[in-house]
């Protein structure tokens, strides 16, 4: 009697963890390769899901290929995806709602979206933190406390994104920070497509 009710309790106390252990197994892991290189990055599907869609739809397209990071501070992070290697702007779809108050934190390694002082202005350009930036994290309501969605990891190749964050920058136009030497998004693809 004792061992079924210890078995029962087992089974329901599975039942209880699989169902977040299984949407951890289920979030998407892609491979961004870069002209220095590869990082493989896991997309938190279950805890940004509109950011990961949307991001996910534009990978779908093609839309990333032939980009940059076209931003790099080497003690904040490195942007890309949304200009040329001349520096022209992609066009975009819609932006999308802004994500940031699910919890998840910019920490070195984090993948999360750019935008502009405007919440909900988030398209295509993303950023990978490359330290811990606390200050960009959910706050609160206002425009200035909002913060910034975090939707994916560097579980792989954070050598490179180091790599990228030391390139020499200076100013193109009215652009600052931008590498001095290209750094190409050649594309970013399913890990499963390989």
């Amino acid at each position: 009697m004792r061992l079924a009710r210890l078995v029962g309790a087992l089974c329901l106390a599975v039942a209880l963890v699989a169902p977040a252990n299984l949407a951890a197994q289920d979030n998407p892991v892609v491979v961004i390769e870069t002209s220095m290189g590869n990082m493989t990055v896991e997309l938190y599907q279950d805890k940004a899901p509109k950011s990961v869609e949307n991001f996910l739809q534009y990978m779908n397209d093609g839309y990333y290929d032939g980009t940059i990071f076209h931003r790099v501070i080497s003690n904040f992070m490195v942007q890309g995806g949304g200009f040329t290697p001349d520096m022209e702007k992609k066009p975009t779809r819609d932006p999308i709602e802004n994500e940031a108050d699910n919890g998840l934190k910019n920490r070195n390694g984090t993948l999360a979206m750019a935008r502009t002082p405007e919440i909900n202005s988030a398209t295509a350009q993303f950023f990978i933190n490359v330290k811990d930036n606390s200050f960009l994290d959910h706050k609160g309501r206002s425009a200035q406390d909002f913060g910034y969605a975090v939707f994916g990891r560097v579980t792989d190749g954070m050598d490179v994104v180091n790599k990228i964050k030391d390139v020499k920058t200076g100013n193109k136009g009215p652009f600052q920070d931008v590498p001095t030497e290209t750094v190409l998004i050649n594309t970013i693809r399913l890990q499963s497509a390989e």
